[in-house]
C-alpha cells in the first residue's frame, strides 16, 4: 500500500501546513487508511518523491505533471480564495517595485526578470506564454535569473536584483499575510491567464477504490465545518476531483483570456 503524504507546495507558514497534515491524518484514518507516513518537511528532491511508488498523496505543479510525471494519478485540485484564482484555476501576479506601479508588462522590455525555476508553471512558463503572445520571436527581457523559490524571487525584487517576477497568486497572498517584509514595497501590475491549479497526486499503484476514498477525504476536508479554519489558513475553500485530462497541454497553451497588464 502507498504510504507517504506531503504538502510541499504552499508551505509558507509551516504551522498551517502541519495543521492541514494533521487534519488529513484524522480523515484518512476515518476512511480506512492505516499505514502511511506524514512528511512534515519538504522532500529534498521533489521529482524523486513524486515518482515514488509508495506515494499516497502530495501536491505538485502542472508543468512537472505534464512533462515529467506520466505515471502518477491526479486526485484533484483545491480551490483557493485569493486574488487571481477562480474555481480550481489560478494565475500569477506580475510583481514589481512600487516605483513601477502603473506600468504594463510591455514596459519591462529589456529589463531583468526573476523566476523561481524552469519547471514552474506559475513562475516561468506562464510568463513565457504571455510574452510570446505579444512579442513572438523576439528576446523580451535582458536577463532571466532563477532564484529557487517564489519567496527568493520576492527578495530579489526587493534587493533590486531584478525588475519583475511572476508570482503564484496563492504564494503572493500567503506571503502578504505571513512575510510582509518581502512584499512591502512591491505591487502587482497584472496577472497571467488562468490555468488549472496545483494538482493533488497519488502513485500509479493506488487502486481505483483508494483513489475514490482519497477524493472523498479531500471533499470532506473542504466541506465539513470542523476543518474550515484549517483550510482557511491556507486560503483553501473548495476541492474539485480533476483528472489528468484537465492538465492536457491545450489547457496551458498561450491565450489572452484573463490576461492583464500587457
Amino acid at each position: 500500500m502507498s504510504n507517504m503524504i506531503s504538502l510541499p507546495m504552499y508551505d509558507i507558514h509551516h504551522p498551517d501546513t502541519l495543521a492541514l497534515l494533521q487534519a488529513l491524518d484524522q480523515l484518512l484514518k476515518e476512511e480506512g487508511f492505516a499505514r502511511y507516513e506524514l512528511l512534515v518537511s519538504a522532500p529534498q528532491d521533489y521529482l524523486t518523491h513524486w515518482r515514488d511508488p509508495q506515494l499516497l498523496l502530495s501536491q505538485t505543479c502542472g508543468y512537472p505533471l505534464r512533462t515529467q510525471l506520466p505515471e502518477v494519478q491526479v486526485v484533484g485540485t483545491f480551490h483557493y480564495q485569493a486574488a487571481g484564482c477562480q474555481d480550481f484555476r489560478y494565475s500569477s501576479q506580475l510583481v514589481v517595485r512600487e516605483a513601477d506601479a502603473g506600468k504594463a508588462l510591455s514596459d519591462f522590455r529589456h529589463q531583468r526578470v526573476v523566476c523561481n525555476s524552469e519547471d514552474s508553471q506559475s513562475g516561468y512558463h506562464s510568463l513565457r506564454e504571455l510574452v510570446a503572445l505579444a512579442h513572438s520571436g523576439e528576446q523580451f527581457f535582458s536577463e532571466v535569473v532563477f532564484s529557487g523559490s517564489h519567496l527568493q524571487s520576492l527578495a530579489a525584487l526587493k534587493a533590486g536584483e531584478a525588475d519583475i517576477a511572476a508570482i503564484d497568486a496563492v504564494s503572493w497572498a500567503l506571503a502578504e499575510r505571513h512575510r510582509p517584509e518581502l512584499t512591502s514595497g512591491l505591487v502587482s501590475v497584472g496577472t497571467t491567464p488562468l490555468r488549472p491549479g496545483l494538482p493533488m497526486i497519488t502513485s500509479s499503484r493506488t487502486s481505483p477504490q483508494e483513489l475514490d476514498r482519497l477524493r472523498h477525504v479531500l471533499t470532506r476536508l473542504v466541506r465539513e465545518p470542523a476543518w474550515r479554519p484549517v483550510c482557511a489558513a491556507l486560503l483553501i475553500n473548495d476541492f474539485t476531483a480533476t483528472a489528468r485530462e484537465d492538465y492536457r497541454a491545450e489547457h496551458f497553451s498561450p491565450s489572452v483570456d484573463g490576461a492583464q497588464g500587457d
